[in-house]
C-alpha cells in the first residue's frame, strides 16, 4: 500500500501550476510568433454562440480545475458562451487534448467601469471540474501586491490580431513584451491617468507587435523555479495601432485582485453571490471588442 500512496501522490503533482509538459519555445524575438504546441496549456478560448456556431471572442486563463479568468469587457449577458481549453489551431474543431466546457456562471467584478476601463476581470466558474493533462493545466497566480520591475520580461499569448487590423489568427501567437513601470507608463505622453496602479504596462516601444495578444488572455511571467504566474489580464491598448510608441499594451494587475479572486472562489458557495454582478453589464457596452480593432484609418 506504501507503494501505491507515493504512486498516487506522484501523479497528484504531476500537473502543477504553471509548468507545461510541453514548454513553451522562448525567444527575445520581437514580434508574435506561433507558439510551440500546448506550450500554454491554461490558454483558453471564449467562445459566444453566433446562430449555430461557437466564435471565438477573448482568451481566458485557466486557473484552478473549474475556474478561468478573463476581462470583464469580454462578459455581455446577451451571450451563451463555451471555454475552450487546450486548443492551439481555432480552425480545427475537433483538436486533439482540446475540451469544451460551458459556464456554470460568470462573475463580473461589482465595480468594473467600461468608460474609465477600470477593475477589467471576471471569474468564469466551469459547469464541470477539469481534468489537468498534457494539454491543459493550470497557471500560477502570483502573490498579492506583486510588482513586476520595469524590463520584466513576459510574454502575451492569444489568437490576436496579426496585424493592425488585420485577421485574427488560426494559431495561438506569443510576443514577448518587456513590462514597463508604472511611473513610465503614467507619462503625460503615454497613458497618464488612464492607468491606474491596479494595472500593468507593457510593450510599446514602437517595434513590439503588441496585437497578438486576445482582450482576456494573460500576460505569463516566469518564476525563478521555472514556474509561470498569471500577471495581467489584457484590457486595453491604443486605438492608434498595435506597435505605438508610448502607447504599451495595458493589463489589468492580477496581484491587486487576489483577494477579489479568493472571495469569489471561497464565497462560492454562500450568499455572497447576491452582492456580486454575475452577468451584470452596462447597456452602451457593445457584447466584446477585439484587442486593437479600434483603430483609426
Amino acid at each position: 500500500t506504501m507503494k501505491f500512496v507515493i504512486l498516487a501522490l506522484f501523479v497528484a503533482g504531476a500537473y502543477g501550476c504553471g509548468l507545461p509538459t510541453y514548454p513553451p519555445t522562448i525567444t527575445r524575438v520581437v514580434g508574435g510568433d506561433d507558439v510551440r504546441e500546448h506550450s500554454w496549456p491554461w490558454q483558453v478560448s471564449l467562445q459566444y454562440k453566433s446562430s449555430s456556431t461557437f466564435r471565438h471572442t477573448c482568451g481566458g486563463t485557466l486557473i484552478s480545475n473549474q475556474w478561468v479568468l478573463t476581462a470583464a469587457h469580454c462578459i455581455s449577458s446577451r451571450n451563451t458562451y463555451q471555454v475552450y481549453l487546450g486548443k492551439h489551431n481555432l480552425k480545427i474543431s475537433n483538436e486533439a487534448g482540446s475540451i469544451a466546457i460551458s459556464p456554470a456562471k460568470i462573475v463580473v467584478h461589482e465595480q468594473w467601469d467600461p468608460y474609465r476601463i477600470r477593475n477589467d476581470i471576471a471569474l468564469i466558474k466551469l459547469s464541470m471540474p477539469v481534468l489537468f493533462t498534457d494539454t491543459i493545466t493550470a497557471a500560477c497566480l502570483p502573490d498579492s501586491g506583486h510588482i513586476l520591475p520595469h524590463g520584466a520580461p513576459c510574454y502575451v499569448t492569444g489568437w490576436g490580431r496579426l496585424s493592425t487590423g488585420g485577421p485574427i489568427a488560426d494559431i495561438l501567437q506569443q510576443a514577448l513584451l518587456p513590462v514597463v513601470g508604472h511611473s513610465t507608463c503614467t507619462k503625460p505622453d503615454w497613458w497618464g491617468s488612464l492607468v491606474t496602479s491596479n494595472m500593468i504596462c507593457a510593450g510599446g516601444d514602437g517595434d513590439l507587435a503588441s496585437c497578438n495578444g486576445d482582450s482576456g488572455g494573460p500576460l505569463n511571467c516566469q518564476n525563478p523555479d521555472g514556474s509561470w504566474d498569471v500577471h495581467g489580464v489584457v484590457s486595453f491598448g491604443s486605438s492608434m495601432g498595435c506597435n505605438y510608441p508610448k502607447k504599451p499594451s495595458v493589463f489589468t494587475r492580477v496581484s491587486a485582485y487576489m483577494s477579489w479572486i479568493n472571495k469569489v472562489k471561497s464565497f462560492d458557495k454562500s450568499s455572497f453571490e447576491n452582492q456580486l454582478s454575475v452577468l451584470r453589464m452596462p447597456r452602451k457596452l457593445k457584447p466584446y471588442y477585439a484587442f486593437f480593432t479600434r483603430n483609426v484609418a
